[in-house]
């Protein structure tokens, strides 16, 4: 029992020796000129002297420097993430600005493409835009309708040939008709020439002299 007691006291004397050097480290990192002001106000909680009134309550007494100091830090950290938003605002109205003009340059493009396409698909015809299948059926129709009227202008011209060559033909005939006659008529009128001529000579030796 005797010999327990002074380990006892040993560990517990080394327990506290470790306390207060967690203690002591904790305490060197707490600071009035650096850190967050969470440590800035652990500093001042931390060094400032307590004492409790006659009620038990407790009062911490602070030095004023210590007041001033912290409540520069604060001030300067409201500055700071009042500046931080003011910057992040800036930001933030800048992208949704950026976002706006990207909104309306894709609306642009977005357009221009759909009238490329309508361009591509359509065809302007007298200052009308048709698509291109009504576009390529009426020039199919126009194809059709001009081939139609060339054959059917084929068709009369060839029948009007052939009409002009029968008349031709029979003009001919006529007129070789005609001419056959006309050598018939002379041959006979000079039959008749001679034939009366003959009866003239005749008359005139049968006729007696005076």
């Amino acid at each position: 029992m005797t010999f327990t007691k002074p380990i006892a006291l040993l560990i517990f004397l080394c327990s506290l020796s470790s306390f207060s050097q967690n203690t002591n480290s904790q305490d060197d990192n707490l600071s009035l000129d650096g850190g967050t002001l969470d440590n800035q106000f652990e500093y001042v909680i931390t060094k400032s002297t307590g004492w409790n009134d006659e009620r038990g309550q407790n009062y911490r007494v602070i030095k004023t420097f210590w007041l001033t100091k912290l409540k520069e830090s604060t001030l300067d950290s409201i500055a700071s993430l009042r500046k931080e938003f003011v910057s992040t605002n800036n930001t933030i109205k800048a992208q949704a600005k950026e976002i706006e003009d990207l909104k309306v340059n894709l609306t642009n493009y977005q357009n221009s493409l759909n009238k490329i396409k309508d361009e591509k698909d359509n065809v302007s015809v007298l200052g009308a835009q048709i698509s291109k299948s009504s576009y390529s059926a009426l020039m199919w129709s126009i194809i059709g309708f001009l081939l139609v009227a060339l054959l059917f202008f084929i068709y009369k011209f060839n029948n009007s040939n052939a009409v002009t060559k029968h008349a031709k033909q029979v003009l001919q005939d006529l007129e070789d008709e005609y001419e056959e006659h006309r050598k018939t008529a002379v041959e006979r009128e000079q039959k008749v020439r001679r034939q009366l001529q003959d009866e003239i000579n005749k008359q005139k030796i049968v006729k007696p002299k005076k």
